[in-house]
């Protein structure tokens, strides 16, 4: 992996009761003449650590890339003492919006924002900012109740029996807290459905390390669009019997269906075709955006930038750079 050009931080007022700042890296040069692209993590709770293969996309390609860790998470500033009502949507916009002017590129960048981060990307993008030029969108659901109504109904019921009715018999009863027989059914749906490369990547492991020392943000928003992986869960994952395809936190209604339309620049739709976002939870964004293209990669489940990754990076580099 390539060094970054520039690391640093940006003042947040989060008004949180104390200075609040994100941290950033920029790979490539912001002043290049090349629009740079703000790459957007998942969870909420994750740090940007899962997602640096896109570093490729300026050490490859010549296109500027900015990753930062959301507030809460990884080097920015943590919260662990604010409660569940903070943890907003609108608070991770407002960061959005304030890092993009932090670092002069709010009036012109793309952005490329994974799960979680793709969730958010599509709702800057209704708010149709004079300065977003395009938009790519990997691995998100269009609406939280369709993503976990296709976990349970499309892909926990394709699992092998002893896994599916493991995790069905354990959800039901509620005892997934420390049970070896859950971990273990959720696991394989982990190495089929979040991420098909054996052994993980370290980064990948490297942002569950961060999501391990303070699950605040994830916690408070509890979407699990990607847990802890392989031989690694914790009592921080499953502790009071949490689920691990239930959302239950401030985004269980989350949904972009009613606005979606309002997407008006070019996007890129991605997902894997083993992913988490199943192509049901994804179809309504390729339904409602008016300039829009989907590709689905065949080897991947959510994480096709490190499955697939030269692919991914030569698809993103394609788009972006379509006239």
């Amino acid at each position: 992996m390539a060094s970054p050009t520039v690391t640093g931080t940006a003042d947040f007022d989060a008004k949180a009761g104390k200075p609040c700042q994100t941290w950033y890296q920029v790979y490539g040069h912001l002043k290049s003449g090349v629009t740079p692209v703000v790459a957007i993590h998942g969870g909420p709770g994750c740090t940007h650590h899962y997602i640096l293969s896109m570093a490729d996309l300026a050490t490859k390609y010549s296109i500027p890339v900015v990753f930062y860790d959301q507030l809460g998470n990884g080097n920015s500033t943590h919260l662990p003492e604010q409660s569940g009502e903070f943890w907003t949507e609108q608070l991770f916009l407002d960061e959005l919006d304030n890092l993009l002017c932090h670092l002069g590129i709010q009036d012109n960048y793309v952005l490329l924002g994974q799960s979680w981060g793709g969730m958010l990307a599509a709702r800057h993008a209704t708010r149709q900012p004079k300065g977003l030029k395009r938009l790519i969108i990997a691995g998100s659901p269009a609406s939280i109740p369709l993503f976990v109504r296709a976990a349970k109904e499309e892909l926990i019921a394709n699992l092998p029996p002893d896994a599916r009715d493991a995790i069905i018999k354990k959800e039901e009863a509620g005892t997934t807290e420390s049970e070896s027989e859950y971990k273990a059914a959720v696991n394989v749906f982990y190495k089929r459905h979040v991420c098909r490369v054996d052994p993980w990547p370290a980064e990948l492991l490297q942002t569950f390390e961060w999501m391990e020392k303070d699950p605040t943000v994830h916690l408070a928003m509890h979407v699990h669009l990607c847990r802890s992986p392989p031989s690694r869960l914790t009592h921080i994952q499953y502790r009071n019997g949490a689920s691990a395809f239930y959302v239950v936190g401030s985004l269980k209604d989350w949904s972009i269906l009613d606005d979606a339309h309002k997407i008006s620049l070019p996007t890129l739709l991605l997902n894997g075709a083993y992913d988490r976002a199943t192509d049901s939870s994804v179809y309504p964004f390729f339904k409602l955006i008016p300039k829009v293209k989907w590709f689905t990669f065949a080897e991947s489940s959510h994480t096709p930038h490190w499955e697939e990754r030269e692919k991914f990076m030569k698809l993103a580099a394609d788009f972006l750079s379509e006239v």
